[in-house]
């Protein structure tokens, strides 16, 4: 079983950066696709960004350009830098561990808010 637990939430005025952490409870660097996933009030559930095992990356057209993820296989940890954070960017975040359609495990969640 896999745990992932996310921090580095919080409070940020428009325009300012925050770093999210995922770390996980075991090995995920062979196995798992690591992603990112939000939930703003009101609204679904949505992909923010995914980085598979070999290191490529992909991003939701509303965050590209601004925000990074990345993995150290390593220490198990997965990580979103986020710049140039708007008020739209604010929701709960969810770090996500998927192995095909086999398994997927997913954080508690860490919100993150933007506002002046």
């Amino acid at each position: 079983q896999v745990q992932l637990v996310e921090s580095g939430g919080g409070l940020v005025q428009p325009g300012g950066s925050l770093r999210l952490s995922c770390a996980a409870s075991r090995s995920i660097f062979s196995r798992y696709a690591m992603g990112w996933y939000r939930q703003a009030p009101g609204k679904e559930r949505e992909l923010v960004a995914v980085i598979t095992t070999n290191g490529n990356r992909n991003y939701a057209d509303s965050v590209k350009g601004r925000f990074t993820i990345s993995r150290d296989n390593a220490e198990n940890t997965v990580s979103l830098q986020m710049n140039s954070l708007k008020p739209e960017d604010t929701a709960v975040y969810y770090c996500n561990a998927a192995w095909g359609t086999l398994e997927s495990h997913w954080g508690q969640g860490t919100q993150v808010t933007v506002s002046s």
